[in-house]
């Protein structure tokens, strides 16, 4: 049992205590850390299949190989937040082959089929950015010392996926025809995604035990700005149309569709002609999960069990 109550825990962290073991956390905190640690580590773990797919596209073997090594951080970078959740007594087998496809926490983007190099390098930019901006929020921020160390090698992987991303996005445009063709048709659908990607908005936000904890330091809305800070103004650059503009009335990005809107998962289509929806039906879709979800769950386990026959007869 932690020797803080509730209150006292969010004092001291408030107050800059880093906290360096499980033992020390009350249970509103170890909660709240143990949400956060699943979706980033379920949404490391997925993006890793999703990239695959993608990675068959690679225009030559060279590009396919820093595909490759890209998803190989992604898994380690699972690893690193499944094993801190280990230490504060959750399973990992548990967690990455005793659940329902359904139950894993990743982004809905993740749940998408990334079928071309374009969309593969568009995820790069926009959904490893979006990545950045959370976990660099987390490091600059997170109560938790632990994380904070092993958020260090995350980040300078990520800014290179980011890179790669960003490189390859501006040679599609700079190609044009086709290529930008492309290019832009996975801008339309991943724009809109990422811009989701942050959760609700402030203003009807239902928990705050991440910042309470000072698990992170932004809220939903200020990383939503802080990504399109970047991304708009590289899209603009590349002659990309991208639905959304910098305001100098409200000194800030602002959305040019309904937010949030209707998505077709199989036409990868937002409809931005009917109107706003309600985020009761956002997270409805969230719950149902995308089309690729059981595939690329199934084929994260695949080998499982072969390999631990495998080492029960080395044993």
């Amino acid at each position: 049992m932690s020797r803080f109550t509730e209150d006292e825990i969010k004092q001291k962290v408030r107050d800059g205590y880093i906290l360096e073991s499980p033992d020390e956390m009350t249970e509103g905190y170890r909660k709240s850390l143990i949400v956060q640690l699943q979706v980033q580590a379920d949404t490391e773990l997925m993006s890793a299949p999703a990239y695959w797919m993608a990675a068959q596209d690679a225009p030559s073997t060279n590009t396919q190989v820093s595909a490759v090594a890209i998803i190989q951080d992604e898994l380690a970078h699972a690893n690193i937040a499944y094993r801190i959740l280990e230490d504060m007594g959750l399973d990992k087998e548990q967690l990455i082959y005793g659940r329902e496809p359904h139950e894993f926490k990743h982004p809905y983007g993740f749940d998408q089929p990334l079928e071309s190099w374009a969309e593969l390098v568009t995820a790069n930019g926009f959904f490893d950015r979006a990545g950045i901006t959370l976990l660099s929020d987390v490091y600059r921020n997170t109560s938790y010392g632990p994380l904070k160390r092993a958020l260090v090698k995350v980040d300078l992987e990520e800014t290179f996926h980011l890179r790669h991303g960003e490189v390859w996005m501006k040679r599609l445009a700079q190609a044009g025809g086709t290529a930008k063709e492309k290019l832009q048709r996975a801008v339309d659908w991943m724009f809109p995604m990422t811009v989701e990607w942050f959760g609700l908005p402030d203003d009807m936000k239902r928990h705050s035990g991440q910042l309470e904890y000072r698990l992170k330091g932004l809220t939903n809305d200020q990383l939503r700005q802080v990504w399109m800070s970047a991304t708009v103004p590289l899209c603009e650059s590349l002659g990309l149309e991208v639905p959304a503009h910098w305001s100098d009335e409200e000194q800030k990005y602002v959305l040019d569709f309904p937010f949030p809107c209707e998505y077709d998962a199989e036409a990868k289509h937002w409809d931005f002609t009917s109107g706003q929806i309600s985020w009761d039906r956002v997270f409805e879709r969230w719950k149902q999960r995308g089309p690729m979800n059981e595939r690329y769950v199934e084929s994260v386990r695949r080998s499982h069990a072969p390999l631990g026959r495998m080492m029960a007869q080395a044993a």
